[in-house]
Order: structure tokens, then sequence, then C-alpha cells
């Protein structure tokens, strides 16, 4: 699940900045051999803002061949961006991923959590509560900290967000460098599985 960042902090370059980046990550070679190295490998996009507010982008989508990512690429630059409010619900964009993991219909070997975003958590529940919960199911949080707005975001998301086997983060100084972040995250986490964890 790749939870992407709607929030007010996030202008509508930048929001177009992510949905590109994204987009061009499924399009790597090197993210393209990786998904096709598995019997495929199950995506969705969730945009989320306040605690309130987070809506399905693109659904549940088997990736399983090479049209398929790339059909998939295209969906992902594609997704207009939601009404934007105020207040920052990154744990509650944590519980919406969780449900929706839950309740697709698709059972992976590994489930992750791939949430992006510039700011801290400001309404509605706290992200260590719902990282802690989805770590106790067995799914993993991964983070990818954009720290043009708050310098230190990425130990809060260390400290806050990341947890479960294999979890790590990933860093953007700005908005100018998710796509590069993003492509180093998808090689990351769908080329490196972890055999066993313990």
């Amino acid at each position: 699940m790749l939870a992407v960042d709607n929030s007010l902090s996030v202008n509508q370059r930048e929001y177009d900045l992510q949905i590109r980046g994204i987009a061009d990550g499924f399009r790597d070679p090197d993210v393209v051999n990786a998904i096709l190295s598995h019997d495929g490998v199950a995506i969705s996009i969730v945009l989320w803002s306040n605690h309130r507010q987070q809506e399905t982008g693109i659904r549940w989508t088997l990736l399983d061949s090479m049209e398929s990512v790339l059909a998939f690429a295209d969906r992902v630059a594609a997704v207009r961006r939601i009404e934007v409010s105020g207040g920052t619900g990154l744990g509650s964009a944590l519980a919406y991923a969780l449900r929706s993991i839950d309740a697709n219909r698709f059972a992976g070997e590994r489930r992750v959590i791939d949430v992006s975003g510039d700011g801290q958590n400001n309404m509605g529940v706290s992200p260590a509560e719902i990282r802690d919960r989805a770590v106790a199911l067995g799914v993993t949080v991964n983070g990818l900290a954009i720290l043009d707005e708050e310098p230190w975001l990425d130990r809060y998301y260390a400290a806050s967000v990341i947890g479960g086997p294999g979890a790590f983060l990933e860093v953007a100084a700005d908005y100018d460098s998710f796509a590069r972040a993003m492509r180093r995250k998808l090689r990351r986490e769908i080329g490196n599985s972890p055999v066993a964890s313990r």
C-alpha cells in the first residue's frame, strides 16, 4: 500500500511531483525486474490528509507482467488530487491503509505500508499506536520523509512511523528529489524481500 501525502502543506506542484515520481518509479527497469522476480505484487494507492480524509486513488491491482506494471504506472500518473484540507492525520492514514490491506483479496507473503509525507501527525490517532498494531499483525511500515518543511522529520518517522520486519526509512531533501528517493525505495522494498524474520 502506497500512502501519499495530500495535506494542505502540499501544493499542486508538489502533489504532481509525488505522483510523477511514483509513476516513474514503476517504469524503472530495476523496479520492473524486481516485481517480475515474484509471482506477483499487489499494489494500491491511498491519498490522505487530515484524520477524516483518506481516499483510495487506485484499488488493489495485481502486477505480474511487464504490461501490467507499465499500465499501472500510467494509471498512477493519472491519479487526480482529492479535496485538500488542513491538518496532518498520519496515524489515521496508517489505520486506513491497514484496514485496506486486511480487506483485500490477495494473500501476500509480505504486507507493507509505504507512507510518504512532509509533516508530523497533528490530529487523530497516534501513528506509533497504529504502527505497533500493524507490526503485531505482521505488517511492515516503511517511510519516505520529505524534509523541505521539517528538516528533522526523518527522526520523527524513525521513532514514530516505521516498524516491522525489514522496516526502513528513505529520505528526500525536498519534492524535487522525491522521484529519486521513491525509485530507491521501491527497488529496496520489492527487490530485497527478507527470506525470514525472527
